[in-house]
């Protein structure tokens, strides 16, 4: 049988003959230089390889070797705080092999440090049966995380050994007599601390979960207007600088998940640049640690290997995967999936397939929905009762911020929660530039059950009467366009007011800001309750016959609305029921100033009369 050998280069496709053994998805070392590729079509003894580095320079006629495995992650301690590329290679490990700060190819590094040893603490006993996802003990992998050592999926039986003590990953700590019903090859399983999972197959849980709860992200108008469930999939579409990119990172910092898995995917190096320098030096907003303590961040730029962002996707999940079956809430930020979907479009092209909608493949629809089903809240496999979730937020770049185009399209077929951000808003330094009258939430009827009982009861109804309120906004902002604002009545003027404050004092946040750029829950209940008070309060006033609606416009307690999102959340109770309290006297003020005006006239009026 003839060696694989090339016979064809285009770019990062590599065509090879002799390949009759080789299988889909298997992973090959491609020319003298060993670069990683990935089988991605077969035709008898010829075969298509995606090549993940830089083909440059070779040739037909160099050597193909197979490996026999498919495209694996390292899974186990030491995950948080690494930064990858896309196929799980550390960032540090190929700056040290290349010996420069450019990636060089064919550097074969793990993905997770084979030397370094870990304190392992067993929970499982000599004799406990035990199954899939069942927990045999902890490692402490950074302060903030226990790493939980599991039984690996398809594994049942009795445990014959398990010790505690000081381990690399590839070392044995617990020795599982299999069960004879599961048909194992071996009858006694060796456990290390590693795992291997190959990406593209999503890793087995229990029974899956109703999404109940919200994943509580501190930016206003994502959390009143247009909330995410904890396992819930939202996209992010929007046109080149209406503030993916900050949105994105802003999440990763402030939102109420316990691991982060942030995938920079084909997004430009210099923003990717600066993700890598500011993590580190984040505060975890919770326990004042470093984020990076939870951290695990996948840099695939724009001028990085193309093929390998597709990769770099599937990695990032699984790696969020695999914590959320240890029983954590995790989120996975996703920028952009467009730069994946045109890595998919670029190796379609290049395999001469029958292009779809735009020139990207038929099956993009189905590889997106693949993607964002991986999402969701479970339960975990083993005996403890563990739930975990995964949240997938993805960003995407439609060009020219045309939402008709098909990969914000296919998105939208399969995440429930919509951010549109705004271009115009942008211009006008309205941040976060998320459109409320173009975004939406399926999740809101699921989470109001949790508002009522953790939050308060008109919770949900305030989100209600906001959204009304900007809607009907919108629909007066165009009379105002032809006539002025003086033709409209007192209670249309009002709800411009309102719309303006929910607007410019609620939804306007700043991410730079030590005390804006987050907001609890209870803290965004508050500020919109204090604004709608305002209101309920200002109906009361304006039903006066002549009333002069600027005197509500110059109450001096709009300054304090003004500074709500300011206060500190300690002791924030107290300052908002001394807002309300204000809103209620000056109101009150101006209604019996307005009665005194009336009566006054009443009585001048009387004797004419008579």
């Amino acid at each position: 049988m003839s060696n694989p050998t090339i016979i064809k280069v285009a770019g990062p496709l590599v065509v090879a003959k002799g390949m009759r053994q080789a299988k889909m998805y298997e992973v090959c070392r491609v020319s003298k230089d060993n670069l990683i590729g990935e089988v991605i079509e077969l035709h008898g003894d010829t075969a298509s390889i995606q090549v993940y580095e830089e083909t440059s320079g070779v040739g037909p006629g160099e050597p193909v070797e197979l490996t026999g495995t498919t495209l694996s992650v390292d899974l186990g301690p030491g995950l948080l705080e690494t930064f990858y590329d896309g196929i799980q290679r550390p960032l540090k490990l190929i700056e040290q092999e290349a010996k420069s700060p450019y990636i060089t190819r064919g550097i074969n590094v793990p993905g997770l440090d084979r030397k370094r040893k870990w304190d392992f603490k067993a929970t499982a006993k000599v004799g406990d049966t035990v199954g899939e996802g069942d927990v045999l003990g902890t490692v402490q992998e950074t302060t903030l995380i226990e790493h939980r050592v599991m039984v690996p999926p398809g594994l049942k039986g009795t445990v014959k050994e398990i010790k505690s003590g000081n381990f690399n990953i590839e070392e044995v700590v617990a020795v599982i007599k299999s069960d004879p019903e599961v048909r194992s090859p071996n009858p006694e399983v060796l456990i290390t601390m590693l795992q291997k999972w190959p990406i593209r197959i999503p890793r087995p849980t229990g029974k899956k979960l109703m999404p109940s709860e919200p994943l509580a992200t501190g930016m206003r108008v994502l959390d009143m207007l247009f909330p995410i469930a904890r396992g819930g999939a939202a996209a992010i579409p929007g046109p080149f600088g209406a503030g993916k990119t900050v949105t994105q990172q802003s999440l990763a910092k402030f939102c109420a998940a316990q691991v982060i898995v942030y995938i920079g995917c084909g997004e430009r190096g210099n923003e990717m640049t600066e993700v890598l320098k500011e993590f580190p030096e984040l505060e975890d907003p919770n326990t004042g640690e470093p984020l990076m303590k939870r951290t695990v961040l996948i840099a695939n730029t724009s001028n990085m290997p193309v093929a390998a962002r597709e990769a770099s996707v599937y990695t990032g999940i699984t790696i969020a995967e695999y914590y959320r079956d240890m029983g954590y809430d995790v989120a996975l930020m996703a920028d952009s999936t467009s730069r994946w979907a045109e890595a998919m479009r670029e190796m379609s092209g290049r395999l001469e397939e029958m292009p779809g909608e735009e020139g990207y493949p038929a099956y993009l629809g189905s590889r997106t929905a693949g993607f964002y089903e991986r999402a969701g809240a479970a339960e975990c496999l083993g005996s403890d009762d563990r739930k975990g979730s995964l949240s997938v937020i993805g960003a995407v770049s439609p060009p020219g911020g045309d939402f008709s185009e098909p990969v914000t399209q296919n998105t939208l077929r399969v995440t429930k929660v919509f951010w549109a951000l705004d271009a115009k808003l942008t211009y006008k330094r309205h941040f976060p530039s998320i459109n409320w009258l173009q975004s939406y939430s399926l999740y809101t009827n699921m989470l109001g059950g949790y508002y009522s009982k953790e939050v308060a009861e008109d919770f949900s109804s305030n989100r209600v009467r906001a959204s009304e309120i900007l809607q009907e906004e919108s629909k007066l902002e165009e009379i105002v366009r032809l006539v002025g604002t003086d033709s409209l009545s007192p209670k249309e003027q009002l709800t411009m007011e309102v719309a303006k404050m929910i607007r410019e004092d609620f939804l306007f946040q700043n991410a730079f800001d030590r005390i804006d750029a987050y907001t609890s829950l209870k803290k965004q209940y508050r500020m919109m309750r204090a604004i709608l008070t305002f209101m309920d309060s200002a109906l009361n006033v304006i039903e006066q016959e002549d009333f002069d609606f600027s005197k509500v416009q110059k109450l001096p307690v709009k300054e304090d609305i003004v500074k709500m999102s300011f206060l500190p959340e300690e002791g924030m109770e107290a300052k908002f029921d001394e807002i309300e309290d204000k809103i209620h006297s000056q109101m009150n003020g101006l209604k019996e100033s307005g009665s005194g005006v009336s009566k006054a006239a009443e009585k001048v009026e009387a004797p004419a009369t008579a």
